[in-house]
């Protein structure tokens, strides 16, 4: 192999384990679309997507930056949104919750097991709600001792918080699933 050909696949795996840090020196943007777009490093991303890389430990922190227009290749990391401005706080936070709408259930009224479906009929913070889990799948997470994420059939997610909150019939139904 040519000397060029190994500097070319050195400067590809430079580029892949490289992170880059976001700050507050980047500018995010939101477009007339609703989406953000952000100039980092001289370079403009009309779309950028952010994700949690610890949603349920670490919400706030660890925030990978993407460009939504090449394979969600990453761009940086934000390592503490509360270390940005008030103003992109805001632009990112309305940004992910839509990405990570996750009702949080904090009564359960019924769930009915038929046909390897579990139908639930719940109280969450967004109004009551019904939603079906596939029995037979990981459709209900552990947190931790108490709380819980349940992905629905549509791959919607639901969180309890606390089961231990929840009264002795609501925990017996949820048994099932424990």
């Amino acid at each position: 192999m040519s000397e060029n050909v190994l500097n070319i696949y050195e400067k590809k795996a430079e580029e892949m384990t490289s992170t880059n840090i976001i700050t507050g020196k980047d500018k995010f943007t939101k477009t007339s679309g609703g989406f953000l777009s952000l100039d980092c490093n001289g370079k403009h991303y009309r779309r950028v997507r952010i994700v949690r890389l610890f949603p349920f430990s670490d919400a706030q922190r660890y925030l990978s930056v993407r460009d939504h227009g090449d394979s969600d290749k990453e761009i940086g990391i934000i390592e503490d949104l509360n270390s940005m401005s008030e103003e992109i706080q805001s632009l990112i936070n309305e940004q992910l919750n839509l990405s990570y709408f996750t009702p949080v259930i904090s009564k359960i009224y019924e769930i009915k097991d038929e046909y390897g479906y579990a139908y639930f009929r719940v109280m969450t913070d967004k109004g009551e709600c019904r939603f079906a889990i596939n029995m037979g799948s990981n459709a209900v997470t552990k947190l931790s001792d108490t709380r819980l994420i349940i992905k629905d059939v549509d791959e919607n997610r639901f969180e309890i918080k606390d089961v231990d909150k929840l009264s002795k019939k609501e925990r017996r139904m949820l048994d099932l699933f424990l």
